[in-house]
């Protein structure tokens, strides 16, 4: 086979689902894979429902997964345009062969007739679908219709058939023409249906593999009849399976966060929601589960994936984002977090970078998503200083009131490096009070932060210093 090319077709009726956020992934690393094409293609001819807003959200959720195309908006070829509202002539031409050929009719019926239509076939506990009532029309009654106003849709004629193919991932997969109908591949407005215009599409940008959700099975069923009808080649097909939410349903907003977009308000790394979504119906050969970008390319394949629907569980991302964020350049995790810490209160342009580092490096072992980094880094700064109500009540105590005075006088004279001050600092209250491990640390914990749980005590005690550290005990006493 010549080069492989495959698509990714969004509709900007809405932000980007994480399930065809999985979709693109598949057919960007099933292109990256064979080294071949990933086209990106904007089906905007819903008028009603699409949005130029979420056309440019599409685009930069897409650029901020890392999932670059080859040809599409901003990177034109041969096979443009690649915005289906900026095709409608394309499929004029290819409406009147189908016309010429006899293979399409127009249709008058109104929507409140065919869901009359629709009603009565389902109350008589048949497959609903058109019973072809416009189908064999005189040319006096179409034109009696079109005089009373009525704009037709154009349906194409399904013949007694049966359209068989092999998908990559389901095996053989069949259907019965007579329990389609005569389906819409022209609305009454002149906007092409999703079916005829997608096989217009597919077939002049030379897609070879059409790799998507399960939900389109029975789509690929009407397009093959398409691809016959014009004469066309039909691409091969896998259908991949859909994220389920824990109830084993289609994944929806009942069940939380279903977008990109939200996932990365939330403080989600590209590199963690990628690797999660190849995850989901695992398609590569070991059992590991952090893979990097090139390890997910080079082990994936489409004769893998699950068949079966796969649970989204959002715990497991986190846990995946954790080691993302850990495993971080500390330089390159500072300017990730910039906009999480001035969305927090704090003033980044007036940190010290330097300071600033010291302290993401040691809490970066503590973050799970990025949005959290305000409520790890508030006991670093003194107008985020407070105690809780575990702090003071610790406090409270009288042998954490013998640790802090000790630990005061001592730091009242020490100098020298803060690290060997505190460990000197430490052996002295142990000499003084002979208190020790809980009962002397977490006084001094929730003294200096406010907190009875944090990031290592020396760690603080260094980034903090001297002199914040005795301005706190004494306020904490």
């Amino acid at each position: 086979m010549d080069k492989y090319r495959v698509r990714f077709a969004p509709s900007p009726t809405g932000e980007l689902h994480v399930g065809n956020a999985r979709t693109a992934l598949f057919n960007w690393m099933f292109a990256r894979h064979h080294g071949g094409s990933f086209i990106l293609r904007i089906e905007d001819t819903d008028e009603s429902r699409s949005d130029i807003t979420y056309q440019k959200n599409l685009l930069n959720d897409l650029d901020w997964l890392g999932l670059d195309w080859d040809e599409g908006p901003g990177k034109d070829g041969s096979c443009g345009p690649y915005k289906q509202s900026e095709r409608l002539e394309i499929y004029k031409k290819h409406l009147q062969k189908l016309i010429d050929a006899d293979l399409v009719y127009p249709c008058y019926c109104t929507e409140e007739e065919l869901e009359e239509e629709r009603q009565t076939l389902i109350l008589s506990k048949r497959m609903p679908r058109y019973m072809g009532k416009c189908r064999n029309l005189t040319a006096k009654e179409r034109k009696k219709l079109e005089e009373d106003g009525r704009n037709p849709s154009y349906r194409f004629k399904v013949q007694p058939q049966v359209i068989e193919f092999k998908d990559l991932i389901r095996g053989i997969m069949k259907f019965e023409g007579e329990t389609i109908g005569d389906f819409i591949i022209v609305r009454s407005n002149g906007m092409p249906a999703y079916n005829f215009a997608v096989v217009i599409d597919d077939h002049l940008m030379d897609i070879t593999h059409v790799i998507r959700g399960e939900d389109h099975l029975s789509n690929t069923a009407l397009q093959i009849m398409l691809y016959r009808a014009f004469g066309f080649a039909p691409p091969t097909f896998a259908h991949h399976s859909l994220i389920l939410g824990k109830d084993r349903t289609k994944l929806s907003k009942r069940h939380g966060s279903v977008s990109v977009g939200e996932f990365r308000k939330k403080g989600i790394l590209p590199e963690a929601l990628i690797n999660y979504l190849g995850l989901l119906g695992s398609s590569f050969t070991d059992s590991r589960e952090v893979l990097s970008r090139k390890e997910m390319i080079s082990g994936f394949t489409l004769e893998r994936a699950s068949k079966s629907g796969a649970i989204f569980d959002e715990e497991k991302l986190h846990w995946l984002n954790a080691i993302y964020i850990r495993n971080c350049n500390t330089k390159e995790l500072a300017e990730r977090l910039t906009p999480f810490l001035d969305q927090a209160g704090y003033k980044t342009d007036t940190i010290d970078p330097k300071w600033l580092n010291e302290i993401i490096d040691l809490v970066k072992t503590d973050l799970i998503t990025l949005a959290e980094i305000g409520n790890h880094i508030d006991i670093f700064f003194d107008d985020k200083y407070k105690l809780t109500a575990e702090a003071k009540k610790l406090l409270e105590r009288d042998s954490s009131g013998k640790v802090i005075k000790v630990f005061s006088e001592y730091l009242e004279t020490a100098t020298g490096n803060p690290k060997d001050i505190y460990s000197a600092a430490i052996k002295y209250i142990k000499e003084r009070t002979g208190v020790k491990g809980k009962e002397l640390f977490m006084p001094i914990r929730a003294a200096i932060t406010g907190k009875v749980h944090g990031p290592e005590l020396d760690k603080v005690f260094m980034i903090l210093g001297r002199e914040c550290t005795l301005k706190r005990l004494s306020f904490a006493t």
